[in-house]
């Protein structure tokens, strides 16, 4: 039989193999790639924006205005969608891929599907050195486009219009896949883009995928439930993994059969309502006291769906020196971090089957009361931090907790939250209390400043398409704003309306507080404190956004800020609300663990000697591997 053949060019082919990919949501067929983010050059807009345009329908493409901010929005489309669908960034070569690198950190770190389809150097060499390309004596075919084996899951290079057919089907995989799930990378040459070649029809088939869901290993299971079923003070741990694995009710209803307190990680939040009685708060460097109290004298942990990273673990010095700590992942690396007892299992799959070999234990009663006060604590702590004045009636200087406290009282229980790097994710994770699972994005794994209006726009795209009457609300504070600002425009031109909060600190507030804790002087992080030409003045938030089509305005109260906020809402475009908070007084000041960082060993500071004996004298309760 002969095989029936089409003849295209490499890079029609790899846009109609994305057109014919599907996943299952919900019972629905829809496509796996819900289009993607371009912005145009000389490497990729004859061949490739050819066949993109030939497809526009079916994978609509936005242009956007950065190459990093394209990939970050299609960051946080997939986490909206909670990796169960992705999105695309084409860039043109040099430095317009170069700027894809930092949001395939991101992506890489959280586990997040992205696809960047970039332009290379000519396979022929004929015209060499071509425009953009960076040239190495000792070895002709590197290119920048090699600086991303180090933050992809799967990076390929285009050489051949056949190679294709191995190298899409390899990459989708990655992209759907709950273990191996991350950023993909393929180079692709601008000649090869054109070159054409007879593929198999059949390999343009529409094909479905579906969540792969990995049963645990008896014996994992039958380990950790003997472990758990011995605990007198025992504690879940639940990360981001919980919400990918599409099990928030698995874990609610295991940790309520056996009465077993619940912390979440950064990732994690939004696991569990703020209401339910077992959620004792969030973890680790930027947690809370309930939950760090807990952990500190917790004798086994369950710890689910999470990375366990420094600042859920506070550098490793969370947890008491023989605590047992078993893991849930879908990843064989996570589960076995740190001598864990691994139960390497989707976590769906996994919480019921190790909840029936459990059968009927549950928490001591002694520490479920622990527990309840810890939890009650924390909560009058949280009323205090977050009102505008102290107790005996005072004013007190606008906060972060202030802002975020005001806003969480009055937005709806399924708006989405965005927040990224700087002082926000610490005071978004302690302060907000979650109405509704899955409705918190603070991103934290790689930390990226610029992401929050990136990232908010395309998980706007996201929540578009579901519950287009909810808000995507964005915490952003000045230092990344003027970072990376422009998807405000981006969102305007895409009708994706946003709620942008520009909390105003002068600079780098968060980091000149680190800096003042380990004893420095304040210096070239708020504004005011770097070298200056002219006398330091603020920028004029609402004028800029205003400039970007945006609705905006500029508060001075927090009872302003809760009706500008009804404004937003009834805006039908993005609204940015801007207003000053202290750059010093106001910082979330319970709930920290120790954090492990570099403080200099010698110095003719005082100040610095005394803050460096400090901090090392924290270190010792610390986990050495074990």
């Amino acid at each position: 039989m002969v095989q029936k053949t089409v003849r295209l060019t490499m890079a029609q082919a790899l846009v109609r193999y994305l057109a014919a990919q599907f996943v299952e949501i919900d019972g629905q067929t829809i496509r796996f790639c819900a289009g993607g983010f371009g912005i145009f050059g000389h490497g990729n807009v004859t061949c490739l924006g050819e066949a993109l345009y030939e497809h526009k329908e079916e994978l609509p493409l936005w242009r956007g205005q950065n190459e990093q901010s394209m990939a970050m929005a299609a960051v946080g489309y997939a986490k909206q969608q909670l990796r169960r669908r992705f999105m695309f960034a084409t860039s043109s070569a040099g430095p317009g891929t170069t700027n894809l690198l930092t949001s395939a950190g991101i992506a890489h770190t959280n586990r997040l599907p992205l696809l960047m389809l970039a332009g290379d150097a000519f396979v022929t060499r004929l015209p060499d050195p071509v425009l953009q390309q960076v040239e190495h004596t000792n070895n002709p075919g590197l290119s920048v486009n090699d600086a991303f084996k180090s933050v992809t899951r799967y990076w390929d290079r285009i050489t051949h219009p056949a190679q294709l057919l191995q190298s899409l089907p390899a990459a989708i995989n990655t992209l759907v896949d709950p273990a191996d799930c991350g950023p993909v990378f393929l180079g692709l040459p601008q000649d090869v883009q054109g070159w054409a070649y007879d593929y198999p029809e059949r390999f343009f088939e529409a094909k479905t995928h579906y969540l792969r869901r990995q049963m645990p290993d008896e014996r994992e299971l039958h380990v950790a439930a003997d472990a758990l079923k011995t605990a007198e003070r025992p504690l879940i741990i639940a990360g981001g993994g919980v919400q990918y694995s599409l099990a928030t009710a698995e874990m609610t209803d295991f940790a309520h059969r056996h009465r077993i307190p619940v912390v979440e990680t950064i990732a994690g939040r939004a696991n569990l309502v703020h209401s339910d009685d077992l959620n004792c708060g969030p973890i680790g460097v930027t947690g809370s006291n309930s939950a760090n109290n807990l952990a500190k004298d917790a004798d086994v942990i369950l710890a689910v769906g999470t990375r366990l990273q420094d600042f859920t673990t506070g550098s490793w010095t969370a947890f008491a020196e023989d605590a047992q700590i078993v893991t849930v992942n879908v990843g064989r690396h996570d589960a076995a971090k740190h001598l864990s007892t691994p139960v390497v299992g989707d976590a769906k799959l996994t919480l019921p089957a190790l909840s029936d070999a459990l059968g009927s234990y549950v928490s001591p009663s002694g520490w479920l009361e622990r527990a309840a006060n810890e939890r009650a604590d924390w909560s009058v702590y949280l009323d205090d931090n977050s009102s505008p004045v102290t107790k005996d009636g005072s004013n007190r200087p606008l906060s972060y907790a202030q802002v975020i406290g005001a806003i969480n009282d009055i937005c709806h229980a399924e708006d989405r939250v965005v927040a990224a790097a700087g002082g926000l994710p610490a005071e978004v994770t302690a302060n907000w209390r979650t109405k509704s699972t899955g409705s918190v994005d603070v991103e934290f794994g790689f930390s990226c400043m610029g992401y929050e209006i990136a990232g908010g726009w395309g998980a706007r795209l996201g929540q578009m398409e579901k519950n287009p009457d909810r808000e995507t609300i964005i915490f952003v504070g000045d230092g990344s704003y003027m970072l990376l600002n422009s998807d405000i425009y981006s969102s305007v031109l895409a009708g994706a309306k946003m709620i942008v909060v520009v909390c105003d600190n002068g600079g780098f507030a968060v980091i000149n507080k680190l800096q003042n804790n380990t004893g420095n002087e304040s210096y070239n992080n708020l504004i005011a404190d770097c070298k200056l030409a002219v006398e330091p003045f603020a920028v004029d938030f609402e004028s800029h956004a205003r400039a970007m089509g945006a609705n905006a305005e500029t508060v001075h109260s927090i009872a302003d800020l809760q009706d500008a906020f009804g404004r937003a809402r009834q805006s039908d475009r993005t609204y940015v609300i801007s207003l000053k908070v202290d750059a010093f007084e106001g910082w979330t000041q319970e709930g920290h663990t120790w954090w492990e960082v570099g403080t200099p060993q010698v110095t003719n500071s005082e100040r610095v000697r005394k803050a460096h004996e400090d901090w090392e004298a924290g270190r010792a309760p610390q986990r050495k591997g074990v």
